[in-house]
């Protein structure tokens, strides 16, 4: 090879990198959203919708160089597999999914796609990933933990409501973290000073008829953990709770704004900031096998001191004091 040869061979091998690079830039990047709920009035409104401008801050603007395409079960889990095999149709780089339930039917369908989680709780012991800092296959994304939220719901409600000793906790037999959720409230009962007793509720049938099986067993208050379908009839829980007297904690924001008692729990709209920067990651060439999942931090306690006060509660001022948000 002479000279001019030689100069030519480095050249091209000096620009490969750049030309895959320009093509990687003028990509069309395909997202696809997966909910269990139903599609909100307005995504700008909803939690999810802080996914789309944390993209556009990272460069992403949809019609341009990114499609996001959104899929909601509206409440009826079944239709989550078609809705996963769907979003696999329109060749999409990543999934981003809300819940273990969604989850679990994105995995079902692909174990090749990258699956971001902007939700999901106790992943690790859902059987979602492997571990926290290696989740291992194609899954990586946020997960929430149930150890230490037990004792602090408990804690909570009885500080609003300490004569309070029998609490019913709601179990979503639809997913798996609650049963491991239940075993943490039956291990910090005893300290508490309550008698739990588990209720099965997941449809909307069976929330109308958790009440009146909670009357009757004599339950003076009720906490429940994460859960879509919750999530999805939090307007209903909250009416039949204030009806019936029933003080409880939940742990989304949302609970306590639309008149529920005592929320706490971590933002789920900086989730989907976060699971934004993820996807970015992953377009940029990470595996989600290699990126650690990552737990939430902060957690914001929310008190509603007008359903307080018509349920006869006096808020300490410790919680006052501490709350992120008192709710007039």
């Amino acid at each position: 090879m002479n000279r001019r040869d030689t100069v030519l061979a480095i050249l091209a091998l000096g620009s490969a990198p750049l030309v895959s690079f320009a093509q990687q830039q003028g990509k069309l990047w395909r997202v696809g959203v997966l909910s269990p709920r139903a599609r909100p009035a307005s995504l700008d409104l909803d939690f999810m919708g802080t996914f789309a401008p944390r993209m556009r801050e990272l460069g992403y603007v949809e019609g341009k160089n990114l499609i996001i395409d959104w899929r909601f079960a509206e409440g009826k889990l079944e239709h989550l597999p078609e809705l996963a095999a769907e979003l696999l149709r329109l060749k999409v780089d990543v999934i981003v999914v809300e819940a273990n339930v969604g989850v679990t039917a994105a995995k079902k369908a692909s174990t090749t796609v990258p699956i971001v989680m902007g939700n999901s709780n106790d992943a690790v012991g859902a059987g979602l990933i492997e571990s926290l800092a290696r989740p291992g296959g194609n899954i990586t994304g946020l997960s929430s933990i149930t150890v230490d939220i037990a004792p602090k719901y408990l804690e909570l409600l009885k500080s609003m409501a300490p004569r309070v000793s029998r609490v019913a906790v709601w179990v979503d037999g639809n997913s798996p973290a609650h049963r491991v959720g239940l075993k943490n409230f039956q291990a910090a009962a005893p300290r508490a000073g309550v008698t739990i007793l588990p209720i099965e509720v997941g449809t909307p049938r069976e929330i109308d008829n958790a009440f009146p099986a909670m009357i009757k067993a004599k339950m003076q208050a009720f906490v429940f953990q994460s859960s879509p379908q919750f999530f999805e009839y939090r307007i209903r829980i909250v009416e039949l709770a204030n009806k019936h007297g029933l003080p409880f904690v939940s742990g989304f924001r949302e609970f306590a704004e639309a008149g529920g008692l005592i929320s706490y729990g971590h933002n789920l709209a900086s989730n989907y900031r976060l699971a934004a920067t993820y996807v970015d990651k992953i377009f940029k060439g990470a595996k989600p096998a290699d990126l650690p999942v990552e737990q939430p931090t902060i957690y914001e306690l929310y008190i509603n001191r007008k359903t307080a006060k018509a349920l006869g509660l006096s808020i300490p001022q410790s919680l006052l004091i501490s709350a992120d948000r008192v709710i007039e």
